[in-house]
């Protein structure tokens, strides 16, 4: 599996941006207000999944660091599912999209929010909206970022060794 191109990202959220932004030109007249609380949900998540990169980063090192090497017993450390750490790795991925795609539509509607702040009295809590979801979907995508980077197999693990020759 191939890590996120921060690019790509970027890409993603200033297109979207552009794209949100022509929306909510067109037709910001007919939508009702954006209540303050809509992005709260994707901070939620980023909170989450970066709780779960530094639960999962301590997991990792406490199992390589009580591995047995030359001249040391194993210990009984609870294992880290393979498995676990690759659905991990997906959902990173994905949601390092979404944070994206969530932050170029809130960018959006900041950019046609904030120049309008003093003829616009809806202008004043949508831009506080805006700037909240902004920064809570950005805190989405890093910390997906985050929890891709953990999740990665370090160099000189334990599948880079030669196999064990076989007992007879």
């Amino acid at each position: 599996m191939r890590p996120v191109r921060r690019r790509d990202l970027v890409a993603l959220a200033a297109g979207l941006a552009v794209a949100a932004w022509l929306v909510v030109r067109a037709a910001y007249g007919s939508l009702p207000p954006f209540a303050w609380w809509l992005p709260v949900p994707i901070g939620v998540l980023a909170v989450a999944e970066a709780l779960g990169a530094r639960t999962l980063s301590a997991r990792l090192r406490a199992q390589r660091d009580r591995s047995p090497g030359p001249g040391r017993a194993a210990t009984a450390a609870r294992p880290v599912e393979p498995m676990l750490v690759a659905r991990l790795a997906v959902l990173a991925q994905a949601s390092a999209y979404v944070g994206a795609v969530v932050a170029g539509c809130w960018a959006g509607l900041l950019l046609h929010t904030a120049p309008a702040l003093s003829r616009l009295t809806a202008a004043r809590g949508d831009t506080v909206t805006a700037v909240l979801g902004v920064v809570l979907a950005a805190g989405l995508t890093v910390a997906a970022l985050w929890l891709e980077q953990v999740c990665k197999v370090p160099p000189g693990g334990d599948d880079d060794g030669p196999a064990p020759a076989p007992h007879a």
